[in-house]
């Protein structure tokens, strides 16, 4: 159907055809269209890749048929009512315009279609190809943090068995040191009894046993004194051995903490939590120093020195527990050889100070009953803080209620009589206290009686009895002495 109507023909002036070619907008220029970034990184904007067409006139597509890409095609006709020139297209011009539009539009619908089946496959891959890999690496991480538990474990136990072991050598070492020092009162003893047997007079000035058995008695406290200082500097030495291997194990397990703790972070983390984000080329440094093998051979290597030095330290226990036997069975065997020779001269004085001295350790067993028992009520008393802090912070809040919420009700009522009931007990606790101290202060003061009345008793004694025996006797049955004389012989 054709129009009677014809426009006019409109000629570019010489101005426009003047105007720079860089105004005019080509097929796939870019609008002036404001577009966001999208959130996956190195993506191009859209309106960069999208095509605009600016000419939607049939001129544009007409040029690939061979026509003219301007206006001067269409055929010139006069307006006899307006006496103007109008321009108008032919039908054929508009049918192949229309056949032109439905072959573009099947041929970019065409590609299109394919465009999404490509992309949707790869979108499929992709996101398969990475959930696998992601999954995968979740599942090393999971192994590496076994892994590190196990051998985090293994040193742990070793660090245990070796702090075990540390801790025995040292109370062998204490126990060592203390023998020693307990051996410096009997030296003492003996040659305290040979210089106060050179006040005999007379007669009594003769070599017998007595004399001869004191003499072998200062030898061999003082060989015993030799092997104790030798076997304690082994055991200094070996004590820094041994923590030295320990140093070595605990920092390789504070090593392995911190990594198992990362790695099981890493392990734990997925695409939804919170705190990731993109690090540009991480994937390109690597500070590793070392590989799976070395990494568990260092914990293997630490693993196994600290087991030689706990094997070297139990052999070096054994030997200190060897030491001590042989010196408490040497040190007892010539102490009771010279009590033997000191025993017909103390017969009289002997009993009434050994029932002294039972009455004195009653006494000092009651003291130490009594000052555990001070000890527990003291404790009983401060444990009493915490429920009274407790219910006056209760009674103190609820006084914060308002209007019509401040109700004496049954709870207030229960925590007023635990007040009550607290500060009661309270008052019982502190008179059994008060009760139990005068009590231990007048067992002290019996205490201190006794000792007075031993004291007294043994300055009644002659010179053998009371520079001597009393020396003797009174040492290795004193409850405080060193475990050289506690041990039991072979």
């Amino acid at each position: 159907m054709s129009c009677d109507i014809k426009c006019p023909v409109r000629y570019p002036t010489q101005a426009e055809k003047d105007q720079p070619s860089k105004c005019k907008m080509a097929y796939y220029d870019s609008p002036a269209i404001l577009r966001t970034r999208s959130a996956t990184p190195l993506t191009p904007e859209m309106s960069k890749i999208l095509p605009y067409v600016t000419d939607k006139t049939i001129a544009r597509h007409l040029g690939s048929v061979g026509r003219s890409m301007d206006m001067g095609h269409a055929k010139n006709y006069f307006n006899p009512a307006t006496r103007t020139v109008y321009s108008r297209y032919q039908p054929n011009d508009w049918f192949l315009s229309n056949s032109i539009n439905y072959t573009l539009s099947d041929k970019e619908r065409s590609f299109a279609e394919r465009l999404r089946a490509d992309a949707w496959r790869a979108v499929k891959e992709t996101d398969a190809r990475t959930r696998n890999r992601q999954n995968d690496v979740t599942k090393r991480l999971g192994e590496r943090v076994q892994d590190i538990a196990f051998w985090k474990s293994e040193l742990n136990n070793e660090i245990n068995a070796m702090a075990t072991e540390m801790e025995n050598l040292k109370e062998y070492k204490r126990t060592c040191e203390k023998a020693l020092a307990d051996t410096a009162n009997p030296l003492h003893i003996s040659e305290e009894c040979l210089m106060n047997r050179e006040k005999r007079q007379g007669i009594d000035l003769v070599n017998d046993d007595v004399e001869r058995s004191l003499v072998k008695e200062v030898e061999v406290i003082k060989k015993c004194q030799a092997r104790l200082k030798k076997v304690l500097d082994k055991a200094y030495v070996q004590l820094k051995m041994d923590r030295a291997a320990q140093h070595a194990l605990e920092i390789d397990a504070k090593d392995k903490h911190h990594a198992q703790g990362l790695d099981d972070r890493m392990q734990m983390l997925r695409n939804s939590s919170a705190g990731v984000g993109y690090v540009p080329g991480i994937e390109n440094i690597d500070n590793t120093i070392t590989i799976p093998e070395s990494w568990a051979r260092y914990t293997q290597e630490n693993i196994a020195r600290s087991q030689r030095e706990r094997a070297n330290s139990e052999r070096l226990r054994g030997e200190i527990d060897s030491t001590l036997r042989q010196s408490a069975n040497d040190m007892w065997n010539h102490f009771n050889a010279v009590n033997n020779a000191f025993n017909t001269r103390i017969r009289e004085t002997t009993d009434a100070r050994n029932k002294l001295q039972a009455h004195l350790q009653k006494t000092m067993q009651e003291i130490f009953d009594m000052e555990r028992n001070v000890a527990l009520l003291r404790k009983a008393i401060m444990d009493k803080e915490q429920p009274m802090k407790v219910a006056q912070t209760r009674l103190d809040e609820r006084t914060r209620r308002i209007n019509v919420e401040l109700c004496n009700d049954p709870a207030m009522k229960s925590l007023q009589r635990e007040v009550t009931e607290i500060k009661e007990s309270l008052r019982i606790l502190k008179d059994r206290l008060k009760s139990s101290e005068l009590s231990l202060a007048r067992l002290i003061k019996t205490k201190a009686t006794l000792e007075h009345d031993i004291s007294v008793k043994d300055n009644t004694l002659k010179i053998d009895a009371s520079f001597c025996m009393g020396m003797r006797k009174g040492f290795p049955m004193d409850p405080k002495v060193g475990p050289i004389f506690q041990m039991p012989i072979c």
